[in-house]
């Protein structure tokens, strides 16, 4: 990448947010520079749409975003989303059968309404989300496999998610996509093909922008797809080994605002 990029594309949790949930006015204030001078900056996360109003509550301006690892991709401007790659209630209901044979204790969760509602089984831990109206204990089991989900969530206690993921790769046999982005064995299935990269491409598209003229920021395994597509891949000082086995330059780590740090640096900023 010789020239300035044309998007910065960069992840939340782990790389952009402080370990507090914060996003320092330092960063907030870097992205609006840069945005300010013409460059695209869009949110690429495995968050659901629902839990994009904590950062952009600490924005100076909200931005583009590709959630769901993948699956959807959102104008908060608008409120709009313009595209959506969920998975169909009988993928779900096959995916969900393998796991429950081939992994004892799984319990599950689905992203619904474009990643705006929560359903889980009734033993799914509801942490901090407790008394959340837009988070649903489910019925029954099957009940997670009726309607369209953007993303399934399985865990079965607290396992090392690098093994885990081989695990439920394996049961789904190409079926669908399974990654992670936490350290207490969650495990995040989209639909197969439907990964960061592949959203972030097709809002490229949409804007006539190719991926040498992308730089992307990331820490953890659901980010490898998009760092490797991007024109120059970054990881942050405290991104997991498969990323930083990956990418092209390595800056401070999200609690040392490394991703401001960096642009500062890359767009000459004051």
């Amino acid at each position: 990448m010789g020239d300035l990029p044309r998007l910065v594309a960069t992840d939340l949790d782990g790389t952009l947010v402080r370990q507090d949930r914060s996003l320092s006015a330092r960063t907030a204030g870097v992205l609006a520079q840069i945005a300010a001078r013409g460059t695209v900056v869009v949110l690429v996360t495995g968050r659901p749409v629902r839990w994009l109003s904590q950062v952009y509550g600490q924005l100076h301006e909200p931005v583009p975003a590709v959630c769901a690892n993948g699956a959807v991709v959102y104008d908060p401007e608008a409120d709009q989303i313009l595209r959506a790659d969920p998975l169909a209630p009988e993928l779900l209901a096959e995916v969900t059968r393998r796991l429950r044979a081939e992994v004892p204790g799984a319990v599950f969760a689905v992203e619904v309404e474009d990643g705006r509602e929560l359903r889980h089984d009734a033993e799914w831990p509801v942490l901090w989300e407790a008394g959340d109206p837009s988070i649903r204990a489910l019925a029954t089991p099957e009940e997670v496999a009726s309607v369209p989900a953007v993303k399934l969530l399985v865990r079965a206690g607290r396992r090392d998610p690098d093994v885990f993921v081989q695990v439920v790769a394996a049961a789904l046999g190409g079926l669908a996509e399974a990654t992670h982005s936490s350290h207490s064995g969650l495990i995040e299935i989209s639909a197969a093909g439907v990964t960061k990269a592949a959203g972030l491409a097709w809002f490229c598209e949409q804007h006539g922008i190719e991926p040498a003229d992308v730089v992307a920021f990331g820490d953890m395994p659901n980010d490898v797809p998009m760092l490797t597509w991007a024109g120059r891949a970054v990881a942050v000082a405290n991104a997991h080994p498969a990323v930083r086995e990956i990418a092209d330059d390595v800056t401070l780590s999200n609690d040392e605002d490394g991703v401001a740090a960096y642009l500062e640096k890359l767009f000459d900023l004051p």
